[in-house]
């Protein structure tokens, strides 16, 4: 699929994450592949899945949009969403539609910059589509610069000067959807259906939700917090 119709099969929809780390219960690939299937059934427009082995197995039940990304801890950096050219080229083998890295301004394992990165990636990979996890406004406005293809508030309330902030943040999404020219994918504290229409009155192409659906777990734990207060 090109560009285009890849933002057609996902604009205006529901794009799932599928995703479980290995301290969690439902962790395991053909876990993901059958939690990607339940979303598609229910009417998801994507999927967001971590690891090259979801991927695949994600693949074997779903002809949906997939937006990769490999979730690997370096000691010497905070970012950990496709940190290094290793995880991306990890990626690039299992063909996701998108593949998405952080892009704050935050250094890389080994002191590397988003800027010499991403450069490398696009020159290695020019027809790859590229999503950028943001924190705030100025990195998603530095990602356009950069030359990503779609711009994610991922990471907001997930870095340490946007730690505490309300999520979802719609003044950070009205702002990037007035003001880049490439569009915009909310993610991020979407837990009410009340909020997901919310973000929807902004110019958004697509709109992630993980915890508030695949995570039974934190799910569970919301509830049982509420009835304690």
């Amino acid at each position: 699929m090109d560009k285009e119709e890849i933002f057609g099969k996902i604009r205006g929809g529901l794009i799932v994450s599928c995703q479980a780390l290995d301290n969690e219960p439902l962790h395991g690939s053909e876990m993901m592949a059958r939690m990607a299937f339940a979303a598609k059934e229910g009417g998801a427009s994507g999927i967001r899945a971590n690891t090259p082995e979801d991927i695949l197995a994600i693949r074997q039940k779903v002809d949906l949009p997939v937006i990769g990304i490999i979730k690997a801890e370096y000691p010497d950096s905070e970012v950990y969403i496709t940190p290094t050219m290793k995880e991306a080229r990890e990626l690039i083998a299992v063909h996701p539609e998108i593949i998405a890295l952080d892009a704050t301004d935050r250094l890389r394992p080994a002191g590397e910059t988003l800027g010499h990165l991403f450069s490398e990636l696009r020159k290695d990979y020019p027809d790859q589509l590229f999503m950028a996890d943001c924190s705030c406004y100025e990195d998603g406005m530095r990602a356009q610069e950069l030359g990503f293809d779609i711009v994610g508030t991922t990471l907001c309330s997930y870095t340490e000067k946007t730690r505490g902030m309300s999520i979802p943040n719609y003044d950070m999404i009205h702002r990037l959807t007035q003001d880049l020219k490439i569009p915009v994918i909310a993610e991020g504290g979407i837990w009410e259906t009340g909020q997901l229409q919310r973000v929807y009155q902004e110019r958004v192409l697509a709109v992630v939700i993980g915890t508030a659906i695949t995570r039974p777990r934190d799910i569970t734990r919301r509830f049982v917090q509420s009835i304690q207060k």
